[in-house]
Formats: structure tokens, C-alpha cells, sequence
């Protein structure tokens, strides 16, 4: 059984090729199911629906909630939006959040995600781009957070 456990221990390591923020995943991943898994909210459905499904259910915020989903609205780059789990705030301006499929089929861990928006309410913002080992350059449009 131990023999059993190392080996998939050293696959694990294996496929994080070297990025402390990356896991490899052999499955096609996606945000909407990653982001439920992890945070317990019960939406379903393309990620830009669950701003509108969390009405009633779960409390909803302009600033980032620890635990929490970040809510990407549709965009020409995402069109059925993007889901992202707040690991932790930074700053006022900066969180970490927990991801499937930004890069794609990967899931990301602990990446930096910043305010841009001029009001400071997180209604637009940039994300870490872990193949570039850069932030983002695109300013995508957010809802908001949902708490669990």
C-alpha cells in the first residue's frame, strides 16, 4: 500500500512540472465544476449564470470574500464567462484565487488576480498568466463575489 501511495505521490509532483502554482490534470477540466467542488456553492451551468443563479440563495459582494467565487461576466474572450475560488486577500486591490482551465486543462493554484477598475469595486480585472510568468495583459469585466 505505501509503494502504491509513493507512486502516486511522485506522478502528482511529476505532473506539476516545475510550477508551484500549476497542477497538470489529464482530464478536460473547467471552471464551473472546480469552483462548485471546492466552494460548495450549488450552481450550475456556464460560470457568467451563476451571478444571476446565487440571487436568494447566497450573499453576493463587491469585495473579495476568502472562500468565496469571483464571477467573470462573458466577454469576447470568455464567452460563458469564468469562475475563480479566493484563496486569499493581498491587499485591497489584490487576491489569490484557485482556478481550473484559465490555462488550459490545467488547474491553478494560489494565482494573483488584481483590481483595475477605476471605482475600485472589482468590476475589472487582470489575472496572473502563469505560461508568460506575468500578469495578464486583457482587462476582463467581473460581476462580483459569491460567498459560500
Amino acid at each position: 500500500m505505501r509503494s502504491v501511495l509513493a507512486v502516486c505521490l511522485a506522478l502528482c509532483l511529476a505532473a506539476c512540472g516545475g510550477h508551484p502554482g500549476l497542477q497538470s490534470s489529464s482530464s478536460s477540466l473547467e471552471c464551473a465544476p472546480y469552483a462548485r467542488e471546492i466552494s460548495g456553492l450549488q450552481l450550475y451551468g456556464d460560470a457568467a449564470s451563476w451571478w444571476d443563479q446565487a440571487d436568494g440563495r447566497y450573499a453576493k459582494a463587491s469585495q473579495p470574500v476568502p472562500g468565496g467565487v469571483l464571477v467573470l461576466r462573458r466577454s469576447g474572450r470568455l464567452p460563458y464567462g469564468h469562475v475563480a475560488v479566493v484563496r486569499s486577500q493581498r491587499s485591497p486591490r489584490e487576491i489569490t484565487v484557485d482556478q481550473a482551465n484559465w490555462v488550459h486543462h490545467r488547474v491553478t493554484l494560489g494565482e494573483p488576480v488584481v483590481d483595475v477598475s477605476d471605482a475600485n469595486d472589482w468590476s475589472q480585472i487582470r489575472v496572473w498568466w502563469q505560461p508568460a510568468g506575468a500578469m495578464g495583459a486583457t482587462t476582463y469585466p467581473a460581476y462580483g463575489f459569491i460567498a459560500p
